[in-house]
């Protein structure tokens, strides 16, 4: 029997409970209910009573009579791109991302920024203190920015140090696991606290008028610690991407409610901090050989921005009774599919052979529009046949073998032709200047095929069908 005062709180969902378990019934997870201290009592305002004594709050129109407040421009473009043009005052914005991979690096070059441009910022560390966070802006050569810095992890301590410290513009929480509220009876990094501390950090910032930042730990699925009611809460959600072991690193806005979503920007990792990668279609393409079968140029759109970028694929004989599927940087259930697709629409069998696909520079696809790419780069790498090294490829496929169109065309085929691309491989339908010369409109994932391989024997032993 649970004892009074005190509940069983899921550290993943967030879900409270009166006895343990060992799976959380809301969202399924094992392991995670953790025993924390209730709140003596509910919050105000929750029965009839008590809302009688609430101040009548006045409405206000849908037409504003005051001009929006300007925003805060960092001079670092790739993070203004993905921040929407700049920082929001009064906003909140969670920034998440795998130990290591430049979370505290870019937000102090961004703070140390706007802080040579005249703006009030400070940066709260609950992790470093404040002599590492001065060796790593000496590091990266931001020693003589004017940021102010703090090491404290007590939520009313850094509220009190915010309101004696004036007007402040920007503030860096850094990190929003390792901060706690007094009032609260449960560790630091629990979903009480969590859920706490930001609440009260982001109606700080809507109070005050403060851009708030607050970096947040993930867990091994690549997923914000603690409750997902923090996502919420902020305004805009950014992920740092890339893998460790390369030099560019992807800041990706999942949330935001000032711009766009699934807007990029890129970063190279260097010893001086992370340097921003204007170009990245030709740092991405800057390696790529020529006459390569398996490597295909995918068209992508990433946001608002085009992206060319190298796909690669490899097919070869398997010692293994189950062959292997490796996959780097795009989805595995999708190349599951494209490969069902080939089988049984084009008669492409990989049968036991091991398939391994890599999207190069480290970087992550989510977008459909890559089918067409990957299965041009399966199908080059079966028939060890090379594609025209100045084509691009992009389209979606469906089950039954379509290809199908996907938007901004256009916009993919300008930022080809720019790089020096003049032929390109699209779906059908898709393209405004269908007569242009070098492009080729296909309605099946058959026509593509037939163009590798010809009419002659196909990968299985029978000819590719046409129209299956």
């Amino acid at each position: 029997m649970a004892r009074a005062g005190e509940s069983w709180v899921c550290q993943a969902c967030g879900t409270a409970a009166r006895k343990w378990s060992g799976r959380c019934e809301a969202c399924g997870a094992w392991n995670s209910m953790v025993e924390e201290a209730a709140p003596a009592a509910l919050p105000g305002g929750l029965d009839a009573k008590s809302r009688k004594k609430g101040r009548a709050a006045d409405f206000a129109d849908l037409r504003g009579g005051e001009a929006p407040a300007p925003r805060l421009p960092s001079g670092i473009d790739e993070f203004d791109r993905v921040a929407g043009g700049g920082l929001v005052p009064g906003s909140a914005l969670l920034v998440g991302g795998d130990p290591g991979i430049g979370k505290s690096t870019i937000l102090l070059q961004v703070v140390a920024a706007l802080a040579l441009a005249g703006r009030t910022c400070a940066y709260i560390s609950g992790e470093e203190a404040v002599d590492q966070v001065r060796l790593r802006a000496g590091r990266l050569g931001l020693g003589a920015a004017p940021v102010k810095l703090l090491a404290e992890t007590s939520l009313a301590d850094i509220l009190s140090a915010l309101d004696g410290a004036g007007r402040v513009d920007v503030v860096v929480i850094d990190s929003i696991q390792t901060m706690f509220a007094d009032n609260i009876e449960s560790a630091p990094g629990t979903v009480s606290q969590v859920r706490a501390v930001a609440g009260e950090l982001v109606r700080y910032a809507k109070r005050r008028g403060v851009t708030m930042v607050l970096v947040g730990h993930v867990t091994k699925d690549g997923q914000i610690a603690g409750p997902r009611v923090v996502e919420h809460m902020v305004d805009s959600v950014l992920y740092f991407e890339g893998e460790r072991s390369h030099q560019f690193r992807i800041l990706r806005a999942v949330k935001n409610r000032f711009g766009p979503t699934d807007e990029i920007g890129v970063f190279e990792m260097t010893d001086r901090g992370l340097a921003e990668v204007p170009n990245p279609s030709a740092v991405f393409l800057g390696e790529r050989r020529d006459d390569v079968s398996g490597t295909v140029v995918y068209a992508g759109i990433e946001g608002t921005r085009p992206l060319l970028v190298e796909i690669q694929a490899l097919v070869a004989p398997s010692a293994l009774g189950t062959p292997r599927r490796a996959v780097i940087g795009w989805d595995s259930g999708r190349l599951a599919m494209v490969m069902a697709v080939l089988e049984a629409r084009c008669g492409i069998a990989f049968g036991p052979r091991d398939v391994y696909l890599n999207v190069a520079g480290g970087l992550r696809i989510n977008e459909p529009g890559a089918d067409l790419a990957v299965a041009a780069a399966l199908v080059s790498a079966m028939v060890d046949i090379a594609l025209p090294q100045s084509m691009v490829v992009f389209g979606e496929i469906g089950l039954t073998g379509e290809v199908r169109p996907v938007t901004q065309t256009e916009a993919r085929l300008k930022e080809a032709a720019k790089l020096g691309f003049d032929r390109a491989l699209v779906p059908a339908g898709g393209a405004k200047r269908s007569t242009s010369a070098g492009i080729t409109e296909i309605s099946r994932l058959a026509d593509m095929v037939h163009r590798l391989v010809g009419d002659g024997v196909g990968t299985d032993g029978g000819h590719p069908p046409r129209n299956r």
